[in-house]
C-alpha cells in the first residue's frame, strides 16, 4: 500500500465507521504503518479530528520514532497505537492498521458491574465472532492517553500471543475498542464483528446467555482456524 493509498483508505474507513454511527463527534482515531519502501512511519489522524470530515492531506505523518514531519497535530493516542504495533507483529508480522472506536455496545458491557469479575468482553457467543474477532481482553481504567495503558496493552498482546492464542482487539474499560489487522478494511471488519456481537450481548442481557460449547469451537479452531 503507498503512502496516498493508505491516506485515502483512513478517510475512506473513517467516514463510513461515521455515517454508520461507530464513532460519534471526535472520537476514535485510525492510524497506519507504512512499509519502509513509503519511507516508513506511520500515519494517523490528527487530535480532535472528526472520522466523517477527514482530509487526505490533512493526516498526520510521524516517522519511526514518532516525530511529526507534516500535517495536522497527531492523536495523543500514537502512543498507544505504536505499542500495538511492536507487540502484535510479533505474532502477526503484516499488521499495518490500527483503529481505536469508543463503540457504544462495547463501551456499555464494560459499565457493568459482574464485568469486573472477567478478564475478557465476550465469550464464544457466535461462531463468526470466534473466527473473525477471538479473545477481547478488557484493560482496566485509565485515564485517555495515559502511558501505563499503552504499556499494559502490549504485556497483554505479548502474553495471549505466547500462549498460542494471538489476538486482535483488546477493550479500554470506559473507553472502547482496540482493534489491528493487514488492512484498513480488514480492521474496520474486525471492529464491526465486535461491535455487532457486544449488541447482541446488551440485547439479551436480562436473560442467560448461552455460549458455544468447546467441541463446536474446536470445529471452528479446524475448519477456519479460529483464534480461541
Amino acid at each position: 500500500m503507498t503512502e496516498e493509498q493508505a491516506r485515502n483508505e483512513i478517510c475512506r474507513v473513517g467516514r463510513s465507521l461515521f455515517e454508520r454511527g461507530y464513532v460519534h463527534a471526535t472520537a476514535g482515531n485510525i492510524s497506519v504503518r507504512l512499509d519502509d519502501s513509503q519511507g516508513g512511519g506511520f500515519l494517523i489522524t490528527p487530535t480532535d479530528a472528526c472520522l466523517g470530515f477527514l482530509e487526505p492531506d490533512r493526516l498526520a505523518r510521524l516517522d519511526a520514532k514518532l516525530q511529526q514531519i507534516s500535517g495536522d497535530r497527531a492523536s495523543k493516542t500514537m502512543t498507544l497505537h505504536a505499542a500495538i504495533y511492536a507487540a502484535a507483529r510479533a505474532f502477526d508480522v503484516q499488521t499495518r492498521c490500527v483503529i481505536h472506536t469508543h463503540s457504544t455496545h462495547c463501551v456499555a458491557l464494560t459499565l457493568q458491574a459482574q464485568l469486573q469479575s472477567q478478564a475478557e468482553l465476550l465469550p464464544a457467543l457466535t461462531p463468526y465472532f470466534v473466527i473473525k474477532v477471538g479473545h477481547v481482553p478488557v484493560i482496566t481504567y485509565h485515564r485517555p492517553g495515559d502511558p501505563a495503558a499503552a504499556q499494559l496493552v502490549a504485556q497483554t498482546i505479548a502474553r495471549y500471543g505466547e500462549a498460542g492464542t494471538p489476538i486482535r482487539a483488546v477493550m479500554l474499560e470506559r473507553l472502547g475498542p482496540n482493534v489491528w489487522h493487514d488492512t484498513p478494511t480488514a480492521a474496520m471488519a474486525t471492529l464491526e464483528e465486535l461491535e455487532e456481537t457486544a449488541r447482541l450481548a446488551c440485547l439479551r442481557a436480562s436473560a442467560q446467555v448461552s455460549t458455544l460449547t468447546e467441541p463446536q469451537i474446536e470445529e471452528l479452531r479446524q475448519t477456519f482456524g479460529a483464534r480461541w
